[in-house]
């Protein structure tokens, strides 16, 4: 008996057909993408990875950036090379990587002062925009540290000595907006004394003026002030964490020490310039991930009174944003402006 089809079941029929039609093709595009993916993955990197440090050398980025960068050229199986790029508080050597092609052979260490530019200059690329979260490396405080040749052996002693001597003290900072500038700003406001900023072009410039005794107060990140404290070059008055650092036991927060409410802790990450395939951004995210749980990153932070931290890449967007809203406030009360 002959089968009659009517144009109703004909129509199902060529639905049906276009709907496997449609399903097959999305997933040899789902394959196909997959794919593509593993195979970026695992071709990543095809050469040296350049990863810039927006300052000079021997500040904290340049600290942080150049441990993270031996480790991972044991990770990748090639060589990161540091590329100090300083100036603008950190706005050069962004810009470099901002332009570089999103292939992940090109990254960009960041600390706090990336979320202090915003407030402070017209910017060249979008902080948002422009970058791809890859991790945040460690937090540390920043010291309150003088000259030892300065009459002043706690903070309340300081803050006399600057209310005795208004806008005769001086402390020095790693250029406008960086993290030495804006702590010691708050410092400035919450302490209520005048003491006067003295630029430089980075936080290595900036200690070893103080040190030379040319300047006399020094707010740097501790990663990078704490040698020269143990060996006496530098006054260590009250560091800027909620407790106590471990490997200045002795030294009272600031907060404790004469200035209740004062917080000021610095951090670094790692950012890669948008459009950079996320197999690469989690291929970067896991080496690091891998490298901030080791033994020996965690025994390097710790000895210089940072720890690491560890966050997913969208969870560190979410931090920047939030750092950067609330370091605005401290750049508007401040009245900071950039040269």
């Amino acid at each position: 008996m002959p089968v009659i089809e009517t144009e109703k079941q004909k129509t199902m029929f060529t639905h049906s057909s276009h709907r496997s039609v449609v399903v097959l093709a999305s997933l040899l595009f789902a394959a196909t993408s997959l794919f593509a993916i593993a195979s970026v993955a695992q071709s990543y990197p095809s050469k040296p990875v350049r990863l810039i440090i927006p300052f000079p050398p021997g500040g904290s980025n340049d600290i942080v950036g150049r441990m993270i960068a031996m480790q991972l050229t044991e990770r990748l199986g090639t060589q990161v090379v540091v590329d100090n790029r300083g100036g603008a508080g950190g706005i050069i050597g962004t810009e470099i990587a901002a332009k570089a092609q999103p292939d992940g052979h090109t990254l960009l260490i960041i600390s706090i002062a990336y979320a202090f530019n915003p407030s402070l200059y017209k910017l060249s690329f979008d902080p948002v925009k422009s970058f791809a979260p890859v991790t945040i490396l460690g937090t540390g405080p920043n010291v309150l540290a003088v000259f030892p040749g300065l009459p002043a052996k706690s903070v309340k002693e300081l803050i006399a000595l600057a209310k005795q001597k208004p806008g005769q003290l001086n402390y020095a900072v790693a250029g406008v907006g960086t993290f030495q500038h804006l702590s010691s700003e708050l410092f400035r406001i919450m302490a209520g004394v005048d003491i006067v900023a003295v630029q430089f072009k980075g936080g290595g410039p900036a200690t070893i003026d103080v040190i030379a005794g040319h300047t006399q107060v020094s707010m740097g990140s501790l990663i990078q002030t704490l040698t020269f404290i143990r060996s006496g070059r530098l006054r260590a008055l009250g560091t800027g964490g909620l407790k106590r650092t471990a490997v200045l036991p002795e030294v009272p927060t600031i907060a404790e020490a004469g200035v209740p409410g004062y917080e000021a802790n610095n951090w670094w990450g790692i950012l890669a310039p948008a459009g950079t395939p996320p197999a690469i951004i989690n291929r970067l995210h896991q080496e690091a991930s891998t490298i901030l749980k080791s033994t020996e990153t965690q025994k390097r932070f710790s000895s210089e009174g940072a720890e690491s931290v560890q966050m997913a890449p969208v969870e560190f967007g979410k931090f920047i944003a939030a750092e950067t809203a609330k370091w605005a406030r401290v750049v508007k009360e401040a009245g900071i402006r950039a040269e």
